[in-house]
């Protein structure tokens, strides 16, 4: 599936939820969305959690 899909297949899912939830169904579907990114980015092996963790905490940048 082509990101451009996927990204369609996302908004969809956040219209739905603002339409039928609310605001709150809204954020909660945003914030597992980006949870499932990061999990899929790491599972394949395109993420470096290390470095992720490094830049939250504020030790180096992920540049």
């Amino acid at each position: 599936m082509t990101p451009t899909a996927l990204g369609l297949l996302a908004g969809i899912a956040l219209g739905f939820a603002a339409a039928f939830g609310g605001f709150g169904a809204f954020v909660l579907v945003a914030v597992l969305g980006g949870l499932g990114l990061l999990a899929g980015r790491a599972a394949e092996g395109r993420l470096d959690l290390a470095a992720l963790r490094d830049a939250v905490s504020g030790r180096r940048s992920l540049t």
